[in-house]
């Protein structure tokens, strides 16, 4: 019979919650300040949502530059390195498994924190969408006073169509957030840094060889 009794592990330090939250707070802020941009509807008026819009976008790009720095000097850009083992595995349950209640393929233990598909998901964002957000925004801010590097206009459109990918992202998110062992166990774990996984995991031979690399 398999054991479904779990444990407690410390697996998010403070510092990648704050970072966690913070960051949740900063793309909301865009989001919402940036559709109103768009005209999409009034909440703050267009001045200040766009002073709004400014100020945290340039705080995300300075206190990001900070977040690429924890990641290589404490050695956890190795959680992110892609791998294509059990990869179909957690997409097939995701789109099926899941709703049969069977076991995610690829539990969370300490030094694995994510499994393929996240690992695919969270560089793709973090070493993709979110620098090409922040170039294209820090273009657009500084549009008047360097030199044109591309027409504003598609700026605008790169901008606005990487917004919507991070918003997809964010929906998708929430949802994935609702998938652990309870409805809000990994909410809990990104608060109090505590996750539950089963007494039985453990990290396979392919997660922890990429990580044991210097």
């Amino acid at each position: 019979m398999e054991n479904k009794n779990t444990i407690k592990i410390y697996l998010y330090t403070r510092y990648e919650r704050f970072w966690h939250w913070l960051q949740a707070f900063m793309i909301i802020s865009l989001i919402v300040t940036g559709l109103e941009i768009h005209g999409t509807y009034k909440l703050f008026g267009f001045q200040t949502a766009a002073n709004i819009h400014n100020f945290v976008g340039l705080s995300w790009l300075i206190l990001f530059a900070f977040f690429v720095f924890w990641l290589f000097t404490t050695g956890e850009w190795k959680q992110y390195i892609p791998t294509t083992k059990k990869l179909f595995s957690v997409i097939l349950y995701y789109s099926w498994g899941i709703f049969q209640g069977k076991p995610h393929p690829v539990q969370k233990a300490k030094g694995a924190k994510h499994n393929p598909l996240q690992r695919l998901a969270y560089l793709g964002i973090s070493a993709m969408l979110l620098p090409v957000q922040m170039a294209t925004g820090l273009l657009y801010y500084l549009y008047n006073d360097i030199p044109q590097v591309l027409p504003l206009s598609v700026l605008a459109v790169i901008h606005t169509l990487v917004a919507l990918f991070l918003l997809n992202f964010l929906v998708i998110h929430l949802y994935m957030t609702t998938t652990g062992h309870s409805l809000f166990s990994h909410i809990a774990g990104m608060i109090t840094g505590w996750e539950e996984i089963y007494e039985t995991t453990e990290i396979a031979d392919w997660e922890t060889q990429a990580t044991k690399k210097e």
